[in-house]
């Protein structure tokens, strides 16, 4: 098994110090294999403590009184002890996956169903008397919070005796929250409680610059969970303090060869420019002598390889051209679902309301109500899924896709000829739920009022059979249920939203 890594000297500290990380070649080699199949390069590979590391002595230089930088992740956290020139970091296997997986074993439920509780209704539960005041429900939800995120509090706490006794390091007098798992409401004042000691959310916005038209108060309330994406930032311009760089061979062969490119190009110029000149030369004496003129067709046949050579490169350079151009459509149709996504989030943003799936659909109707049952030979009209229902149990490599067939458009037959038809997805189904409130299901109804008005990813329009356009109604793409089981906590309903335009399958 091959093993990639990369050290670095810490500067300025008592003793010589050394910031030391390894990863496995086959994993390495597999991060870079996504990130090329996604249609971009791998520049660096940093490690998330060292950039959030980066981020924070960026942000706020170097404080006299040692600090403890808390960076909540999904699956794990990292503690960074930073004193003076000096810094301590270890991962612990405690994060929101963590918390998600308490709900679930707790009240019985799915891991999705247990996230969607977790972001919707929980909080962290603090000492005595928090609770009395909330829900019963909420109450319990929150102490299991509570019990969960404890398992972090006491690695903390284990971690810093180790730093303490081990690398005879000091204890923190202030703790600095980071990540997205410090998302929870409370969770600040939970860690103020367990480490008695002041804590404050990481803010590396003062090591950089916001472009005009940033929405800067968006910016500020999530700024806590952008110290990596903001250290790795400060690498690209030169201004981190630990430089490390876990790049794959791959890489390094390229950046190597991009590093030789410009000789190579101005020896072809300077090349090329002497071979213009002596032909140049040549042509002038041609016309001083027939002798001349002969020699000169016999240099002009000897270059003719040359030309076979160029259009051969024309040829390659239009082949990657081609690549590249499919490459930038493949990322402008995946933000395309990004920026989908954003519109919905934004118009459904509401504590009463939440989101369970978003599902491209190809062949949607959109003039046929939503729920209506099809023909005989009538199929697509509802649309077909594109993504498979068990996709998250799909082996590794198999397509999550299902075979999508475009009867809308059928190709000939032919004999002996085979025929494949791209599909494409001209609509997306979204699925939730509501809970009672005092607009009762209406506020489904409102919530996508506001994603028409200000969506400009999806269509709300259709033509009639004269052609002409006509506003879709919500019958024709909503379906919402307003009865339940006693004991429901949400209702279900379903939205299907025409695209503005098609996307190919892929």
């Amino acid at each position: 098994m091959k093993w990639f890594g990369c050290y670095e000297l810490i500067d300025g500290a008592a003793e010589k110090e050394a910031v030391i990380v390894a990863i496995k070649g086959d994993a390495l080699d597999e991060i870079n294999g996504v990130v090329n199949e996604s249609g971009i390069g791998t520049v660096e590979v940093d490690v998330a403590p060292m950039a959030i590391f980066n981020a924070f002595r960026a942000a706020y230089g170097q404080p006299e009184e040692p600090v403890l930088l808390v960076d909540i992740g999904a699956k794990t956290s990292n503690l960074l002890y930073i004193e003076g020139n000096r810094f301590f970091t270890r991962s612990v296997a405690v994060g929101g996956v963590s918390i998600t997986a308490a709900i679930a074993k707790e009240y019985q439920l799915s891991f999705l169903d247990a996230e969607h509780q977790k972001i919707s209704n929980g909080l962290v539960a603090l000492g005595a008397g928090h609770t009395s005041q909330l829900d019963e429900a909420v109450a319990a939800l929150a102490t299991v919070i509570r019990n969960a995120l404890s398992r972090l509090v006491a690695e903390t706490t284990r971690t810093t005796s180790y730093y303490r006794s081990q690398h005879g390091g000091s204890a923190p007098r202030r703790v600095i929250l980071a990540g997205g798992g410090a998302n929870l409401p409370y969770t600040l004042e939970f860690f103020q409680e367990k480490l008695n000691l002041p804590v404050e959310f990481f803010n590396p916005l003062p090591a950089i610059t916001l472009g005009v038209g940033v929405d800067v108060e968006q910016i500020q309330r999530e700024a806590h969970t952008m110290g990596e994406l903001i250290g790795l930032g400060l690498r690209g311009v030169g201004k981190s303090q630990i430089h490390i760089d876990l790049v794959p061979h791959s890489v390094e062969q390229a950046r190597a060869a991009q590093r030789r490119k410009p000789y190579l190009i101005a020896a072809a110029a300077i090349l090329i420019g002497g071979m213009g000149v002596w032909a140049f030369l040549t042509n002038a004496a041609a016309t001083k002598a027939a002798d001349e003129a002969r020699t000169m067709i016999e240099q002009r046949d000897s270059l003719a390889p040359l030309k076979f050579q160029i259009d051969s490169l024309l040829k390659k350079e239009n082949a990657l051209r081609r690549i590249a151009t499919g490459y930038t459509n493949l990322e402008s149709e995946h933000a395309y679902w990004m920026d989908l996504i954003s519109e919905v989030r934004g118009a459904f943003a509401s504590d009463a309301v939440w989101l369970t799936d978003f599902e491209p659909i190809s062949g949607f109707n959109p003039a046929k109500a939503l729920g209506a049952k099809s023909a005989p030979g009538d199929r697509g009209n509802n649309g077909q899924e594109v993504v498979k229902q068990e996709f998250f149990s799909n082996a590794y490599g198999a397509s999550s896709l299902n075979e999508i067939r475009n009867d809308a458009n059928p190709a000939p037959k032919r004999p002996n000829a085979a025929v494949a038809a791209t599909a494409t997805a001209n609509a997306v189904r979204i699925k939730g739920f509501w809970r009672e409130n005092p607009k009762s299901q209406n506020l489904v109804s409102e919530l996508l009022k506001n994603l028409r008005e200000k969506s400009s990813g999806f269509r709300f329009t259709t033509k009639d059979a004269k052609g002409a356009e006509v506003a879709l109604s919500d019958e024709q793409i909503l379906a919402i249920t307003v009865e339940g089981k006693p004991g429901d906590l949400g209702f279900p309903f379903q939205i299907i939203l025409p695209l503005a335009r098609e996307i190919p399958i892929k």
